[in-house]
């Protein structure tokens, strides 16, 4: 079987790469694809996550174990696409270089059959141009109330005796 995926990068512009892989190739087989495909030279540590329908990450597939035990992490070469990807769970998350945070959507777009000749990881469709940087993201917090603060934690700012503060924490 073979995966048909669209890799868009998260940014304003349309930039984007189609490529298609076979469904047991390992996630970093995958990887590598997607790192030629835009260009970069590959140095640079990267990890793939789960996500859903609302592109929110999940477990962590990474490049190495960097874990603090050994596999407390799973490995892109011991992972395989059709392990982590199906008809169901179609998204995944793909992070670059984690200084620059190179941030990638990955969606199945089509499941088919393999084509006799065809070398596979296949470019299929490539467009747009990446960009000198990595686009910056915009983390929005929920903005909260001082009120809504002391209410839900039933804190009173001006009570210092009861606020539960070791005077000698240091």
């Amino acid at each position: 079987m073979i995966y048909r995926f669209r890799i868009i990068l998260d940014t304003h512009e349309d930039v984007f790469r189609d490529i298609e892989i076979k469904a047991s190739a390992t996630l970093e087989d995958f990887h590598n694809a997607i790192i030629q495909s835009f260009g970069f030279d590959g140095q640079e540590m990267a990890s793939f996550y789960t996500s859903n329908d609302l592109w929110e990450e999940g477990e962590e597939i990474s490049l190495f174990d960097v874990s603090d035990e050994p596999g407390g992490v799973r490995i892109m070469g011991e992972t395989y696409l059709e392990d982590v990807v199906d008809e169901e769970k179609t998204r995944l998350l793909y992070v670059y270089d984690f200084l620059n945070m190179w941030t990638f959507m990955v969606e199945l777009a089509d499941i088919a059959e393999a084509e006799t000749g065809q070398i596979y990881p296949n470019l299929m469709y490539s467009h747009g141009q990446i960009p000198e940087e990595a686009p910056q993201k915009e983390f929005i917090a929920e903005e909260i109330e001082d009120d809504d603060f002391d209410e839900e934690f039933d804190l009173d700012p001006e009570d210092y005796d009861n606020l539960d503060f070791d005077e000698n924490w240091n």
